[in-house]
């Protein structure tokens, strides 16, 4: 897979917006790895050093209501995002053409709006 996006970088975005999402009452969970070089079935791992070699690191944030947010970041660029807004509101949002790590900072400021705050991606 190629190599769009660092996920070191990407990690360190995550914990420092975290930081704010805690602030604002969310719940962020432990992000969690998977590495490209593991044998099937993938197993998780939420210790980056036990990695060789990731290809993709997630993260669960819940909320009010039951809102949750479950965004995977793979490094080729894109990611898996799924949520939860409401019983009526939920399903996926686009994520493909991730550029960098600051590209999916930006990005997840709009998901966590998209469902924490009522507004749209």
């Amino acid at each position: 897979m190629e190599r769009v996006v660092d996920l070191d970088e990407a990690a360190a975005v995550l914990v420092r917006q975290a930081v704010g999402w805690r602030m604002a009452g969310l719940d962020v969970a432990r992000m969690a790895w998977r590495d490209a070089e593991a044998s099937w079935p993938d197993s998780l791992e939420t210790d980056r050093a036990r990695l060789h070699d990731p290809d993709s690191v997630g993260v669960v944030i819940s909320g009010p209501g039951g809102a949750e947010l479950a965004v995977v970041l793979f490094r080729g660029g894109w990611a898996d995002v799924d949520f939860i807004a409401a019983p009526d509101d939920a399903g996926s949002l686009p994520a493909s053409g991730i550029a960098s790590a600051s590209d999916f900072a930006a990005r997840m400021n709009q998901w966590v709006a998209r469902v924490f705050e009522g507004g749209h991606a």
